[in-house]
């Protein structure tokens, strides 16, 4: 009887702690952070993009040069310097500290003359359990919902309230719960972040 009232306690507290999981909301730590103010990121570099490198009081060292596969530009006297997903005042810095075992005090500064990345890295992308897996172009007000309409809608075989936010922030990927089962049948929108560009909405499919 004893071991009959145990299993019935802790049926009782999973469906309660599964109720609480499943109820659509999360909180607000566990929230991605809001874009702040209107100010946009600095541009990052990546693969393909063409900057200007200037050197003050010395145009020997001064090169337009392209963002290499491999992430780096190539700067005379100093050889590679990082470029790829740095911003143009991070290589800038850079590049001036290498440069100050040949001159006194170096001023660099970096001007990007094509953004021939910036297509790949403003896009959004939803993944698994879709009609149509999808990579499309950031527009601005898009949330989590106009991306998995985008393509298609869940498919049958997805778990829409296992769904991830995949976002990268200062360089480190971050993963955030999407409720999308509560989304679409319940009309509880807390997870229906808006997104913003590089984000991945990734949807597991069952296991049976």
């Amino acid at each position: 009887m004893m071991s009959y009232f145990r299993s019935f306690l802790v049926l009782v507290l999973f469906s309660v702690l599964s109720a609480c999981v499943s109820n659509g909301t999360v909180a607000e730590e566990d929230r991605p952070p809001e874009k702040s103010g209107n100010a946009a990121p600095e541009y990052r570099l990546g693969p393909s993009d063409v900057v200007s490198v200037n050197v003050w009081k010395n145009p020997d060292l001064s090169v337009r040069v392209p963002v290499r596969p491999d992430g780096f530009i190539s700067v005379p006297l100093v050889g590679d310097v990082k470029a790829g997903g740095q911003t143009p005042s991070e290589i800038a810095r850079d590049t001036e500290k290498k440069l100050l075992q040949f001159i006194r005090t170096p001023k660099v500064s970096i001007i990007v003359e094509e953004l021939n990345s910036a297509e790949f890295q403003n896009r959004v992308r939803v993944v698994g359990g879709v009609a149509e897996p999808k990579s499309i172009s950031h527009r601005d007000g898009m949330t989590v919902l106009d991306l998995v309409l985008e393509a298609g809608g869940v498919n049958e075989f997805a778990a829409p309230d296992a769904a991830k936010l995949y976002r990268t922030i200062a360089g480190d990927t971050k993963i955030y719960p999407v409720y999308l089962e509560s989304i679409l049948k319940d009309g509880v929108l807390d997870t229906n972040y808006p997104l913003y560009p590089g984000d991945v909405i990734s949807i597991p499919e069952r296991r049976f």
